[in-house]
């Protein structure tokens, strides 16, 4: 049935509620974090509804007939618990899903929540995503799309160059033949060199659901991703997807494509890889390139770096 909701709801509340956490699992194919994620955010939404209608939980003709100001007051209660901006946005992503599915399912349709605007996020210093907004944006890099095919081959590009670390240019230069599908992956990278880097199901996955919707029959030494005319996919148009994306999750500027790889590496290493793998992965000539590529505590940084460094290990 999916996360529990904590709260009483309309009984055609709560069977919309079912049916969209059952599509969410079954056919976007969520991660059970994303899916709790959610489920928590449109759950405190409706909580709040329930008391700015006077306690009365909110009904799906309620929904329905939402006006602007009562989501924007909505926002401004987040506000005022003390909420910043990046938490705000990540909240209305959530509840903008459950309503984008709603309309295309034809259970309602309420065109207020388009003209909301998404929370400014403000950070000065360009960091690599969290493994929560990760895993969100990959989820919604798939939705919203009118030719279902591209939300599919966005997932797969984005899924590729965080699950492996690869550079825009590198996923881009892929021929269909080399196509991420095994246990592992042939780069060429800078300075022409070659790495192999394991392969995660979960990119396996989104570029076998990419390939299997894609319209065109692709040419074994032509290009693995395409554009809507067939030819290679430009690297301008990827990150003007990523630009729509963060935009509609309240996501910082410095959320690009490249910052999937820098990801890749934080997460790595947070997790306890080791630096030295790491910068193999990663094609990197310097283990100081590799440091830079990272963020997590400098003082975890440094005990990686010690055990890692060959002139380290001798004193």
């Amino acid at each position: 049935m999916g996360p529990a909701l904590g709260f009483s709801a309309k009984p055609d509340v709560q069977d919309t509620l079912v049916h969209w956490q059952r599509w969410m699992r079954s056919e976007r194919n969520v991660s059970p974090h994303t899916l709790s994620a959610y489920v928590n955010d449109v759950a405190e939404f409706l909580r709040f509804l329930t008391e700015y209608r006077g306690g009365s939980p909110p009904s799906m003709n309620d929904l329905a007939g939402m006006k602007a100001g009562e989501f924007r007051a909505w926002l401004s209660r987040l506000a005022m618990d003390g909420l910043v901006g990046a938490s705000r946005a990540r909240k209305l992503a959530a509840v903008r899903n459950l309503f984008r599915w709603m309309d295309r399912d034809g259970r309602l349709h309420n065109p207020a929540i388009a003209t909301l605007n998404t929370p400014k996020v403000l950070r000065p210093v360009p960091r690599p995503l969290t493994e929560i907004d990760t895993d969100r944006f990959l989820d919604e890099a798939e939705q919203d799309r009118e030719e279902p095919w591209i939300g599919k081959r966005d997932r797969a590009l984005f899924t590729l160059l965080y699950g492996c670390g690869l550079r825009i240019s590198e996923a881009l230069g892929l021929a269909r033949k080399d196509a991420p599908l095994g246990e592992s992956l042939r780069v060429t990278g800078k300075g022409r060199k070659e790495r192999m880097i394991p392969v995660l199901p979960a990119v396996t996955e989104a570029v076998q659901a990419y390939l299997d919707t894609c319209p065109f029959t692709l040419a074994p030494d032509g290009p693995l991703f395409v554009g809507v005319r067939g030819g290679r996919l430009n690297a301008g148009i990827a990150q003007h997807q990523m630009q729509k994306l963060r935009g509609l999750m309240g996501l910082p500027d410095s959320a690009t494509p490249h910052a999937l790889r820098h990801s890749f590496a934080t997460h790595l290493l947070a997790d306890g890889g080791d630096l030295r793998a790491i910068q193999d992965l990663l094609g990197h000539a310097s283990l100081s390139t590799t440091q830079r590529y990272t963020d997590v505590e400098s003082e975890q940084l440094m005990n990686v770096y010690r055990s890692a460094h060959p002139r380290a290990r001798k004193s």
